[in-house]
């Protein structure tokens, strides 16, 4: 059920600072409000995977299986060293431009899905938290767990632009100092590689 406690916690699982907040707010910082939107808009699509597997019961496969984890869990620690040595090696100037052209808006999009797709805490996090929302006395539990799922998506979205527009709010002051853009390159590079690292060490 949509409780005000499902919201609550839905809530400040969302605001926790994660591989999707550091992308979306590094997008909003580089290349602007509509670029954040698309980064938060991949952020969310990336849930959908993880929502799938628990609503078919998939979720309780992978908490089972030590092999189809680790697989996931591999690909997810490398795709994020390889956009923390991408964020790295980017040396280029955060320039000003409020366009966004359709491929990059797609380029957006897709990395921001396989940020998220990638890490499969996401789908053990699904299955140990929505079902506890779930009415099990309820005729159609499934209906339950499809709108606590378009809900949590729905916030995720939210917060993500919000995220987005806020450090498009500090930009100016970013484009401006060439120190302070070395600063966050190399700060958001470490950020994903933290988390490529954490992600490299859970065993379950």
């Amino acid at each position: 059920m949509i409780t005000l406690e499902f919201l609550i916690t839905s809530l400040i699982v969302v605001l926790i600072p994660g591989t999707g907040v550091i992308y979306t707010v590094s997008t909003g910082l580089v290349q602007g409000r509509r670029a954040s939107v698309y980064a938060a808009l991949g952020c969310t699509a990336g849930i959908l995977p993880h929502l799938a597997a628990t609503v078919a019961g998939l979720a309780a496969i992978m908490h089972t299986s030590a092999l189809a984890f680790q697989v996931l869990r591999i690909a997810g620690v490398l795709y994020l060293f390889h956009v923390a040595y991408a964020t790295w090696r980017d040396k280029s100037a955060f320039a000003v431009d409020a366009r966004v052209s359709r491929a990059t808006a797609a380029g957006l999009v897709v990395k921001a899905f396989l940020l998220n797709i990638l890490n499969p805490k996401l789908t053990i996090f699904f299955l140990a938290f929505l079902p506890q929302f779930v009415d099990p006395a309820a005729s159609q539990p499934l209906w339950q767990l499809l709108k606590l799922s378009a809900v949590f998506m729905a916030m995720t979205f939210v917060v993500f632009v919000i995220y987005g527009f806020i450090a498009h709010a500090f930009r100016t002051l970013v484009i401006e100092s060439p120190r302070v853009q070395t600063w966050l390159r190399y700060s958001f590079s470490a950020a994903f590689a933290g988390l490529g690292a954490r992600l490299a060490v859970t065993d379950h």
